[in-house]
């Protein structure tokens, strides 16, 4: 193939995928939390009844998608946790990592989404709006040379911005980061940041390579019986936290199926069919993830059902994730991404609203779904396979109670609940900008 027509293909499929892309209206570096960020942003003359306002651009490049989201702030008190007065927010499919042999297609990808940024900030702040990009769990998960010529892709588009570019402004974010900055979106959005801090809640995020846990402990004995790099202590605007954190790659939901199904690390997949007795016994087709196919069906002679799911999938989480003590305990968890999707798409919640489940309606509607497959399961012949795993993470895994209720939501105050605002928030002090 001539470099000319390849390079023609390459355009092709990348502006399909815009075509496709979903919007809506309305990046944190692999942080280390005791580091410190920067200097002061570049001063340039401002209108004075814009004096208080600033702006931030977080992409946020995940295993399924690369979102943007541009943050407007009000800074009234210069000492105090700034006010979030818009968020600008557009998503693209598939993520990034789908690329990892075609890097030259991140790049677009992220210079289309730009455009929204230079759409809502106003050319006269540019030059002091900072622009940073972190990728989670899909680019964690790829072999690092493709990681790395992915991120140089993006480096190049930011130099060329007329955004103000930070030092490390695109990298990998590390999943203890992740579950950390969720953590500050959703207590900030609560309204709960700098109150007491015992009324903070908890935060559960499910995506596709990886999931998080991140909540403040209220008993002595979760931080003593914790593994120590599961505790963190970070600073954030006069006040300081210890929070039992941790992600858990290859534990997402996506990540998961190949997991349950048997098919990380094989080769030779064009070959291969990969089965599970959570799909439905009839079903052949195929599930992409992390730019790989896998041909997969169901168990036509082998025994089907919730019970034979879960089984599989308890070996997915066998020794690897860690009860926390108090969990057994009433504790209060926003759980979103995944869980939120899910379980709209299982009619357990309005999508429009969101709500409050308890993880034994999981369980029940789990076995509706695996012991009589109905529309649902046509529509999507995981989604047996993916309630399972919720219940199966949720309480054996991190062995919260049947009983407890999980506020699952997608947004707060109509704002997405993604660590991305948690980044924003945290680098807004960091690099001074207000």
């Amino acid at each position: 193939m001539s470099a000319l027509l390849r390079v023609s293909l390459l355009l092709a499929v990348w502006m399909l995928l815009a075509a496709v892309s979903s919007s809506q209206r309305n990046a944190l570096n692999a942080v280390d939390f005791s580091e410190s960020f920067g200097n002061t942003l570049p001063s340039l003359s401002r209108p004075a009844n814009a004096s208080q306002i600033f702006y931030s651009i977080m992409f946020d490049a995940g295993s399924t998608g690369t979102r943007i989201h541009v943050y407007t702030f009000i800074q009234k008190d210069p000492d105090g946790l700034p006010v979030l007065d818009n968020e600008m927010f557009h998503s693209m499919k598939p993520g990034l990592s789908a690329f990892a042999d075609i890097p030259e297609i991140a790049g677009h990808t992220v210079r289309q989404l730009l455009r929204v940024a230079k759409k809502t900030v106003p050319p006269v702040e540019w030059k002091r709006t900072p622009v940073l990009f972190r990728a989670t769990a899909g680019l964690r998960l790829l072999p690092p040379a493709k990681a790395h010529a992915l991120l140089e892709e993006v480096q190049d588009v930011f130099d060329e911005s007329p955004f103000y570019v930070p030092v490390d402004s695109v990298s990998i974010m590390n999943g203890t980061n992740e579950g950390i900055l969720a953590w500050v979106t959703v207590n900030f959005l609560t309204g709960r940041l700098h109150r007491n801090p015992q009324r903070t809640v908890g935060i559960l995020d499910l995506g596709g390579g990886s999931t998080q846990i991140t909540f403040l402990p209220k008993s002595r004995k979760t931080v003593e019986s914790a593994p120590a790099d599961f505790m963190v202590r970070f600073h954030m605007f006069s006040s300081s936290y210890e929070l039992y954190t941790h992600s858990y790659l290859g534990n997402g939901i996506k990540a998961a199926r190949l997991s349950a199904l048997g098919a990380l690390g094989s080769e030779g997949l064009e070959k291969k069919v990969f089965q599970s007795s959570c799909l439905p016994k009839r079903y052949t087709g195929e599930f992409s993830f992390g730019g790989f196919s896998y041909h997969v069906s169901g168990v036509t002679d082998g025994v089907s059902g919730f019970r034979a799911c879960s089984q599989e999938l308890l070996k997915v989480l066998k020794g690897i994730i860690k009860q926390p003590h108090e969990l057994k305990d009433s504790s209060t968890f926003y759980a979103f991404s995944y869980y939120f999707d899910h379980a709209v798409e299982a009619g357990l919640i309005d999508e429009r609203r969101g709500g409050a489940v308890k993880i034994r309606d999981f369980k029940k509607r789990a076995k509706e779904v695996c012991n009589r497959p109905s529309e649902r399961t046509q529509l999507n012949p995981f989604l047996c396979m993916d309630l399972t795993y919720i219940v199966c993470l949720l309480k054996d895994g991190f062995g919260f109670k049947e009983s407890t209720v999980l506020q699952l939501t997608k947004k707060v105050r109509n704002v997405e609940t993604s660590w991305a605002l948690g980044a924003a928030i945290y680098h807004s002090q960091k690099f001074r900008i207000h």
